[in-house]
């Protein structure tokens, strides 16, 4: 019995530990490009301290490299698909730490936009907080804030702008922590450039019923935030 349960103990580990290539992720690395899974490569590397022990941790965004999501445009030549993902390694001295993989929660940089350029993704690391941000040119721009707590990255804050150029016709910001949201809708339909918009503010309360985590989002193209924040009040 007791061989049974070390041959068990031992296929849970490697189950757990391996990656989709069948090799296992390290936990604990000299270098953070030693989290990178085979098949991926780094395209953004960010730095800032993110557990408040004032050592510069590491966020990279990495990207596959499977050749059969490169496609061909008509207009725009060959675009690579491959979606795009994060891994963030906390600083430990001399060694560290993969506190948190996912590999392909980001669309690639060549999707389509439609009528207008997609998003861009940017990533930032703001005061000890991971900011994950979307430009949208002149339609305006969303974001998410995660802060490190309960050994995981939970969502701490969403902002969002509607605009219209340089006029901002809707925001929304919703702070997860005292679990209140605040909706601003102009009012001056005539609002030229320069701040003449009259905003209306509505304040709104929720209830979560478990924290958002990073590492669970599989695909922010289609992470509604709002939809998870229950019955308004």
């Amino acid at each position: 019995m007791t061989s049974l349960m070390q041959k068990l103990a031992l296929l849970i580990f490697l189950i757990s530990g391996t990656n989709a290539f069948g090799q296992v992720t390290p936990r604990t690395a000299k270098s953070p490009a030693e989290f990178v899974p085979p098949g991926y490569v780094v395209v953004q590397k960010i730095q800032g301290d993110l557990n408040k022990d004032n050592h510069a941790d590491s966020v990279l965004i990495i990207k596959g490299t499977d050749k059969a999501n490169l496609v061909k445009d008509e207009s725009r030549g060959e675009l690579d698909r491959n979606r795009r993902g994060i891994i963030i390694a906390l600083n430990n001295n001399d060694r560290y730490e993969l506190v948190l993989e996912n590999r392909d929660c980001f669309s690639s940089e060549h999707e389509d936009g439609g009528v207008y350029f997609s998003p861009e993704l940017g990533v930032f690391v703001e005061k000890g907080i991971l900011r994950i941000h979307y430009f949208h040119g002149r339609y305006g721009f969303w974001a998410y804030k995660f802060r490190y707590q309960n050994s995981d990255f939970e969502l701490i804050g969403y902002e969002s702008d509607q605009s219209r150029g340089p006029i901002t016709e809707r925001s929304i910001s919703i702070n997860f922590l005292s679990n209140r949201m605040l909706i601003k809708e102009n009012i001056n339909q005539d609002a030229e450039a320069g701040g003449d918009e009259k905003f209306k503010e509505t304040w709104k309360k929720f209830t979560l019923s478990k924290p958002i985590k990073l590492g669970d989002i599989a695909d922010f193209d289609g992470f509604d935030v709002k939809r998870l924040l229950g019955p308004l009040k």
